[in-house]
Parts: C-alpha cells; structure tokens; sequence
C-alpha cells in the first residue's frame, strides 16, 4: 500500500533549504520515494490552513518511507532542514 510523507515548511534560511533540496532529492530517490508536490501555488478551498510551503512525496509502503527518514543517508540533509526553518511532518498511509 503506497504512503505519504507530507510536509508544511516555514523557511527560516532560503539558501540553506535551497542547499538541502538538492541534497535531499537523490536520498528520497535512492528509498524509491518520488515528489508528488514539491512547493508551487496553491489555494485555499476551505477553512484557514495557508502552509507557506507544502511538499508531498510518495513511497511504495509506510516502511520504505521510514527506512528513508530514519537513513544514514538522509541524517546530513534532514539536518539541514531542522536548521532551515520548522517542519511539520505527517506519514499517512493509501488506499
């Protein structure tokens, strides 16, 4: 069953999640993950939720996408981000 990492970001440093966006794309690609949303215009249809930055990935499973998040690999870039703003991040598994 596929999963879902879904991510609100609020940017602290734009150079450094620039910097991390590069570093982390390979690592997502390297546990078989793929951007579903990675930033981009979005609008509001209801309620007030208004994320300055949202990005979806997409994993086979729940597990490859825990393997990715709690990798060797990923340690390095997800430093990056924690230092680059505030993340709230949510794993949700398909239908």
């Amino acid at each position: 069953m596929a999963a879902y990492v879904v991510v609100q970001i609020e940017i602290d440093d734009a150079e450094l999640m620039a910097r991390y966006r590069e570093a982390a794309a390979p690592v997502v690609a390297q546990y078989g993950g793929r951007y579903i949303v990675r930033g981009g215009a979005s609008q509001v249809l209801e309620g007030d939720w208004q994320p300055e930055r949202l990005v979806v990935l997409e994993f086979a499973t729940a597990e490859q996408a825990r393997r990715w998040w709690d990798s060797d690999e990923y340690a390095a870039p997800k430093a990056m981000r924690q230092r680059a703003g505030r993340t709230q991040m949510l794993l949700i598994e398909g239908v």
